[in-house]
Order: structure tokens, then C-alpha cells, then sequence
């Protein structure tokens, strides 16, 4: 069933994020210390030690698939709220200076896209 897809990857994501808060208390950080890291590991790992279950024909699959689509924008989306909310604590300083990664990273990428434009046609 698609469930046992998802129900593997919340308890992969479930692990990693509190491997990630056992490792920051560990070396003395008050955060979340390579827990979606963690998390992907695991779930490669169970991918990988799980084929029968797992395998690209199996219906479990299709709910990992969907949740491997939907995983990366979600877990953007979280650090960019936290990213913000710890601007704004930080003050003007950090706000003035993730304006300017925002604004030269624009800048950049008709640049960018014009020197992979050449190398393609080359």
C-alpha cells in the first residue's frame, strides 16, 4: 500500500529530526543539527535494505515517491520561515545582509545562464 511508503518516510523524518536535537544537545548547540540530513540518510538506507517492499513496481513506492517530490520544497519553505524570524531578531544588520545575498543572487543568474548557454553550444 502507498501508506507504508509514507509511514516509512515519517519514521525516517521523525529519527533524523530527533538524531538532529540529540546531536545539537551533544555538542552544546540549542538547535536541530543536521536532522533532514539525517533523515534522508535513513530513508536512503531503508530504500536500499528494503527491495522487495520498496522496489519501483511496488505500490509502497508511490508513497515515497510522492513524499521524495514533495520533501525538498517543504523542508525550503521551513528554513526560509526560520531564516526570516531570525533576521528579524538580529536586527537591521541581518536584514541588510540577507537583502544582499537575495539581490546579487538575482544579479546572477542571467550570468549565469548566459556562460551555460555558451557552453552548450560549444
Amino acid at each position: 500500500m502507498i501508506i507504508y511508503g509514507v509511514a516509512i518516510l515519517a519514521t525516517c523524518t521523525l529519527s533524523g529530526l530527533y538524531l538532529g536535537s540529540l546531536l545539537g544537545e551533544i555538542i552544546g548547540v540549542d538547535a536541530n543539527v543536521g536532522g533532514v540530513g539525517i533523515a534522508m540518510l535513513l530513508l536512503l538506507t531503508a530504500v536500499h535494505y528494503l527491495p522487495n517492499e520498496l522496489s519501483s513496481t511496488s505500490i509502497s513506492s508511490k508513497g515515497v515517491l510522492f513524499w521524495n517530490a514533495m520533501y525538498i520544497p517543504i523542508v525550503v519553505a521551513m528554513a526560509a520561515k526560520q531564516n526570516v524570524i531570525a533576521a528579524l531578531d538580529g536586527g537591521l544588520l541581518a536584514l541588510l545582509a540577507g537583502t544582499l545575498a537575495v539581490v546579487v543572487s538575482f544579479a546572477l543568474v542571467p550570468i549565469i545562464s548566459k556562460m551555460i548557454k555558451r557552453e552548450d553550444s560549444e
